[in-house]
């Protein structure tokens, strides 16, 4: 998900969604997604639920949530958002790379803006460490790393 190119907000209004018990009476839920996200060529509602929530839930209520070809979807919503013009996407903790968000929790110090700057000399160290093709492993590059700051290397790799 690029952030860059996005607005995100939580918790916007509710939404009204209709759809029918397994039983077949028809229901009608306010409903509060987590998001709303505005992206340059469109924008939704975006519900975010563990993959264990959603397989329950999906046994429970079928008409409102459904696996389809490994894609989780929530008719009603769509239904809704489609009528606007908009999009409902229903998101599935299978869906994130752990990995990443690992990296990304570590390396938020260094991602803001306003963090210290890296010095030039530092920059061109880093950068004489790293392979011009394929992939750095870290650890190599710590263990290279002269007069340059670890942290400045993190600062480098968040940017």
């Amino acid at each position: 998900m690029c952030i860059r190119d996005s607005e995100y907000y939580d918790q916007p209004p509710p939404i009204k969604l209709t759809y029918h018990t397994p039983a077949g009476r028809a229901v009608t839920a306010i409903h509060t997604p987590d998001f709303f996200v505005i992206r340059a060529q469109r924008a939704g509602w975006e519900e975010c639920k563990t993959e264990r929530r959603l397989q329950a839930l999906a046994e429970a209520q079928p008409e409102r949530y459904r696996l389809d070809a490994g894609t989780w979807q929530c008719p009603p919503g769509e239904r809704i958002a489609s009528a606007v013009g908009l999009y409902y996407r229903l998101r599935s903790s299978a869906g994130i790379d752990w990995v990443f968000q690992r990296n990304l929790r570590f390396l938020a110090d260094y991602l803001s803006p306003l963090g210290d700057p890296v010095a030039d000399a530092s920059h061109r160290e880093i950068l004489s460490l790293v392979p011009e093709r394929g992939p750095a492993i870290l650890i190599e590059i710590l263990d290279q790393l002269c007069e340059t700051r670890v942290g400045e290397l993190y600062a480098l790799i968040a940017r």
